[in-house]
């Protein structure tokens, strides 16, 4: 039997051999874990060009540098095809879509997501058991007689992510009470963090994402290293910051942050973009000294000499 999130978070000894399928926020963060829990070989293995695929490229390809240093191989753009167990608690043996083989003792498959809607009586208001359940803005689910029915959480596809079904649970329950209010985080504001170390924190779009709407974005980037916060923090602490701008709205669309404890800093990003923030308005939120978050004021004054 293959390990899922669930194994991972479980199991009483570390595999001497870990087989990590995918290398998105579940495989980078068990492939550490289990790395720092004793486990001698850990490997994961990501089709995608690099990890985290859906973030910005820098995240990944840190993280990846600091996964090299800890002994955690990562072999990407290449896929697992098939895989086998000898008995029942025998190695693990997954073929590679190059034609490789490797052998772990144990297999994390960490690769996709799908709704444990089976057994919820979906049927009996002519919806499909297994599936996604659609809602519109109000968290309401579609196609449901009467329109009575609400859906939150990772049920509605909409964000999976803990504090985004708290989010729509408190929207949803004020649709109940009669107001007229609109799920709108779980679009294009959601913030995530991946708790590895480093961290990586963000939040709206990435610039990938900008480009394709067709937005005139502008990117800044800088390092943590460029603050005195970051010599406060630790010897060699290192790490990085962009933020994807509209340079039309003059506004934050995005902003992501790799390095120790980052996800505290997401907050005040998540805050601008929501709020529409125009960057000429944020020069004037000081950050105290010492702290990591003086890289807002780095960031600005790059933004003003692009």
């Amino acid at each position: 039997k293959t390990w899922n999130n669930r194994h991972a978070t479980s199991a009483k000894e570390a595999p001497g051999r870990l087989l990590v399928l995918g290398g998105g926020a579940i495989g980078v963060e068990m492939a550490q874990a289990w790395r720092w829990l004793g486990s001698d070989e850990v490997t994961i293995v990501e089709l995608a060009p690099r990890l985290l695929a859906n973030e910005e490229p820098f995240a990944g390809e840190t993280l990846a540098e600091a996964f090299a240093q800890l002994g955690i191989h990562v072999l990407t753009g290449v896929g697992v095809v098939a895989a086998r167990r000898e008995g029942t608690d025998g190695p693990v043996t997954a073929m590679l879509s190059d034609g490789r083989e490797l052998e772990g003792d144990e297999l994390l498959v960490a690769v996709g997501r799908r709704p444990s809607t089976d057994g919820l009586g979906l049927d009996s208001v002519g919806l499909t058991p297994g599936k996604w359940i659609d809602t519109d803005d109000g968290l309401r689910v579609t196609g449901v007689e009467g329109d009575w029915l609400y859906a939150v959480g990772d049920v509605n596809g909409r964000a999976l992510l803990t504090h985004m079904a708290k989010y729509q649970a408190a929207m949803a329950a004020d649709r109940i009470l009669g107001k007229d209010v609109r799920a709108e985080a779980d679009a294009d504001v959601v913030p995530r963090v991946v708790f590895t170390d480093p961290q990586v924190a963000a939040v709206g779009l990435t610039e990938q994402r900008a480009r394709e709407r067709g937005i005139d974005a502008c990117v800044v980037k800088r390092d943590l290293s460029d603050v005195a916060g970051a010599t406060v923090t630790g010897i060699g602490v290192s790490g990085g910051v962009q933020l994807v701008i509209d340079r039309a709205g003059d506004v934050i669309l995005g902003a992501t942050f790799v390095g120790p404890s980052v996800g505290d800093l997401l907050h005040a990003a998540t805050i601008a973009i929501v709020g529409r923030v125009r960057v000429e308005r944020l020069r004037h939120a000081v950050p105290s000294f010492p702290t990591t978050s003086e890289v807002w004021l780095r960031l600005f004054e790059t933004y003003e000499e692009a």
